[in-house]
């Protein structure tokens, strides 16, 4: 195997033998098949769509199929099995639909690969196609055609999420499609694969969009909310993932049981939703981040949902209590397909659930684009009258490696005429912080979910109106930390919106060459973090 997509990969060049994430060999291998499956039919579908030939099911599938191959979403071979041959099917079906319409032009190989018959056969067959596949290809043609795929991983994503809300956009299935074909081409220049990157960033722009009217327009704009962070006495069941429709399932079906629901890592802003915080048994957040969950899921006394990725090993101390739905997959882990949540249900009665009441502490949510435009007028006038000197966006993904301490010490450290706005696992660094406030403006402005990046991008645009100055002229600094494909997406929106002098840490992707990162900085000035101290001097001065 070699897999190198996520910021911890092995050594910061790839993991060989198995994923530092826990992928096993044979499923780094299913995944790279189904990637190059997927290539193939998206070839079909560019030449589909010439002919006025759309499949909404097709685009569908591309998307979570796609999704099924991000970092800590399925670890599960039997799942990917019907994933490839799907692909192959939707293809051929696809194909004949081009022949029906007239057309019939000369398909790439990856376009009539079929599936060997045998689990080990078809291991053997995504051997052959994975990263390291064409050893002669230009070092910074591979970097970009793959930096533009795990951009469109993130982007296929935040499109499945809408979907499952009842929202689509036809336009970011035709960008993926054309892009994945393109990967096939070795004749693309290293520019056009550049302005494809770009792009991509354009596309993802377009999915957080969609996302975030499929949440608002189903669950309200959220509001500020203070959650607890203790616990009430009585059974229990803890969600984590992002996805709010499969809570609000989960939410219906657990009323009137006698069970608390509590949110565990991305989950933690869905408190702000009206039409979520409205159930009584949804009561507060436990626990933090995705990394940390082998200590903090052995401890939780009820059944736990995993709704999308962030799925760890499962110790055997829970895992009798832990459950996957939706695109997640662990091995002789109970997976929930159909949305008929009664064995979690059922598993939360069977346990002990907490013995007592514990209040605990409490944070605040809810400060998304629709919250914090509702005090533009005091956020405007306390920078004019030189109350606040400086936003910092920190967040992103959150991750294992001791380097990331830094977000928390950035935190503490920021001046106490500093705002921070924060989205995205990586606040659990600092999430529980009490950094007081400005005028009764919070100095800690939790966003949102990753996704969210796109109520961070609304409120920028909306402050560098406010003062007739653009982005990059605002007293704003961006300090990113970076985990999975999510986040390559978001970086790469922030790149297509032209904005310069990102901050990126703990460590910059193993997948970009020095040719291309000298390319980003000269471009956009993105830089590593260095330390706190010097990268809050060279900021404020």
């Amino acid at each position: 195997m070699f897999c190198y997509q996520c910021e911890q990969t092995a050594g910061g060049t790839g993991c060989t033998r198995v994923g530092v994430c826990g992928k096993q060999p044979e499923v780094a291998a299913l995944q790279d098949l189904l990637v190059h499956a997927l290539k193939g039919l998206s070839a079909v579908a560019v030449e589909s769509r010439k002919l006025g030939v759309e499949d909404a099911e097709i685009n569908q599938f591309i998307n979570e199929a796609m999704f099924s191959t991000l970092t800590n979403v399925n670890f599960d071979p039997e799942r990917f099995l019907p994933l490839i041959r799907k692909s192959v099917e939707h293809r051929e079906r696809l194909k004949a639909q081009v022949e029906k319409k007239g057309g019939n032009p000369g398909y790439p190989e990856a376009a009539s690969f079929k599936p060997a018959e045998s689990l080990e056969e078809i291991i053997k067959q995504g051997a052959e196609v994975g990263v390291m596949s064409s050893p002669s290809m230009d070092p910074d043609a591979l970097s970009l055609q793959q930096l533009l795929i795990y951009g469109i991983k993130g982007v296929a994503a935040y499109a499945d999420h809408a979907h499952i809300l009842g929202k689509d956009n036809p336009k970011i299935s035709e960008f993926i499609h054309r892009s994945l074909a393109a990967t096939l081409n070795p004749n693309k220049s290293v520019a056009e694969m550049y302005d494809l990157v770009m792009g991509c960033g354009e596309a993802n722009l377009w999915a957080m969009e969609l996302l975030d009217a499929a949440n608002t327009g189903s669950y309200g704009h959220p509001v500020p909310t203070e959650v607890p962070l203790g616990h009430k006495k009585g059974k229990a069941i803890l969600v984590s993932g992002h996805d709010l429709r499969d809570l609000e399932m989960l939410l219906k079906q657990t009323e009137g049981k006698g069970i608390y629901v509590y949110t565990h890592g991305e989950m933690l802003p869905t408190h702000g939703y009206p039409e979520l915080k409205k159930y009584n048994h949804l009561y507060g957040h436990y626990g933090t981040a995705w990394q940390n969950q082998i200590k903090e899921f052995a401890q939780f006394p009820g059944a736990i949902l995993m709704t999308t990725n962030c799925i760890q090993r499962p110790t055997e101390s829970y895992k009798d209590n832990i459950f996957t739905t939706g695109l997640v997959g662990w091995p002789r882990v109970t997976h929930i397909k159909y949305k008929d949540f009664t064995p979690v249900i059922e598993k939360a009665l069977e346990m002990a659930g907490f013995k007592e009441d514990d209040p605990g502490d409490s944070v605040m949510v809810g400060f998304a684009h629709n919250a914090v435009m509702g005090v533009a007028g005091a956020v405007i006038d306390a920078v004019k009258e030189g109350k606040i000197r400086h936003f910092f966006l920190v967040g992103g993904c959150d991750g294992a490696k001791p380097g990331r301490s830094y977000y928390t010490e950035f935190v503490e450290k920021a001046p106490e005429d500093t705002v921070v706005l924060t989205l995205a696992c990586g606040k659990f660094r600092f999430f529980d912080k009490k950094l007081g406030d400005i005028g009764g403006i919070p100095r800690l402005l939790d966003i949102g979910q990753c996704n969210d990046a796109y109520s961070a991008v609304q409120i920028a645009l909306a402050l560098a109106d406010a003062f007739e100055v653009g982005v990059n002229d605002l007293p704003l600094s961006m300090i990113l930390s970076w985990y999975e494909q999510k986040a390559v997406a978001i970086l790469l929106t922030l790149f297509y919106l032209g904005i310069k002098d990102i901050r990126l840490g703990p460590s910059l992707p193993a997948f970009i060459t020095p040719n291309i990162l000298n390319v980003l900085v000269e471009k956009f000035n993105v830089m590593p973090i260095s330390t706190p101290d010097e990268d809050l001097k060279a900021i404020l001065g």
